[in-house]
């Protein structure tokens, strides 16, 4: 059955792996999800991600990221703001800061996804598309 938000059940896949403690997960392959993967990656939210070639659609592998001692989750909220039935938009004199600056917003931009800070440097405003701390 098609998905009808593939950015929601994205983040919520990676989500309930987190909360059950999985090393990995694997998503049907998508640009959108695959700029957002790399956004969580290069901000140390993931440990890593392959995209794995198949049949009929490619998948990526997403591997999660725990605490050194005691697997302490480095993702502790992640939250989808702008949905199908609502956008959420924010110009470039109101982007969010999650957690005062500590988490990450990621927006969809006329320049692609990227974070709140790097909106901010650019200049730009755009889609909210979800919070992540």
């Amino acid at each position: 059955m098609p998905v009808s938000d593939p950015i929601g059940d994205l983040l919520t896949r990676i989500r309930n792996a987190n909360s059950a403690a999985h090393d990995s997960l694997e998503v049907d392959a998508s640009k959108i999800k695959l700029d957002i993967i790399k956004i969580l990656h290069e901000e140390g939210y993931l440990k890593s991600y392959e995209v794995l070639k198949g049949e009929p659609q490619d998948k990526i592998k997403v591997y999660l990221k725990y605490g050194a001692r005691n697997r302490e989750k480095v993702i502790t909220t992640i939250k989808r703001i702008s949905k199908p039935g609502l956008r959420i938009y924010a110009g470039r004199d109101k982007l969010p800061r999650v957690l005062r600056g500590l988490g990450i917003a990621i927006l969809t931009t006329s320049q692609g996804v990227m974070t709140d800070r790097q909106a901010r440097r650019l200049g730009i405003g755009g889609e909210v598309l979800a919070h992540i701390s």
